[in-house]
């Protein structure tokens, strides 16, 4: 399996959605460039918040597109097309309604199943086969009432979990960092908070 040069944290900008649900996958590459000693910083290029780390011998660029959610392919695209990165190369981390707070889940491909930010990077690079890292946050149990749901943010309870759940995706990105996909999902597929 292709190894990861790139991981990318969906989120939308600003003070206003920073806590929120939506922003799981920014969340997670802001802890990770903070413990690779390194800071995230804008850069115009690529329409985001930009680092490169070294993650177990791996050097990975990482990436929070300060673009709206529903505007991250633009974003990911410049990245892709500066360092010549493979979608097979990208790992997508966002949130993600389907599974409960606490619990997180590696993909490969796919589509976009509803999420905005998965279907306009699926349009920006004409293909579906990037990996996801998949952050649980639940779901509100009514499709009316996700967009406040994941704008919403969450309580203390459920964000311990989902910060339990990011402290285990951080354990294993040097698995999936080295191309070790079997081993990754295996260790975060089995945790429960």
């Amino acid at each position: 399996m292709p190894q990861v040069k790139a991981i990318i944290g969906l989120g939308n900008p600003g003070d206003d959605y920073a806590a929120t649900r939506h922003n799981a996958g920014a969340w997670l590459v802001e802890i990770l460039a903070r413990q690779a000693g390194s800071e995230l910083r804008p850069e115009k290029k690529f329409l985001g918040l930009y680092a490169r780390v070294n993650l177990g011998g791996h050097e990975l660029h990482l990436l929070e597109p300060t673009t709206y959610m529903n505007r991250s392919g633009a974003a990911v695209a410049a990245l892709c097309q500066f360092y010549k990165i493979a979608p097979e190369e990208l790992l997508v981390a966002h949130d993600e309604l389907d599974i409960p707070p606490g619990t997180a889940r590696y993909k490969q491909a796919g589509g976009h199943g509803g999420h905005n930010g998965l279907r306009d990077i699926i349009r920006a690079l004409g293909d579906k086969g990037f990996n996801r890292l998949r952050i649980g946050i639940g779901h509100p149990g009514d499709s009316r009432q996700v967009t406040q749901y994941v704008l919403g943010r969450p309580g203390k309870a459920e964000l311990a979990d989902i910060g339990a759940a990011l402290d285990e995706c951080l354990a294993t990105l040097p698995l999936a960092a080295a191309g070790e996909w079997a081993q990754a999902m295996n260790r975060l597929h089995g945790f429960k908070p």
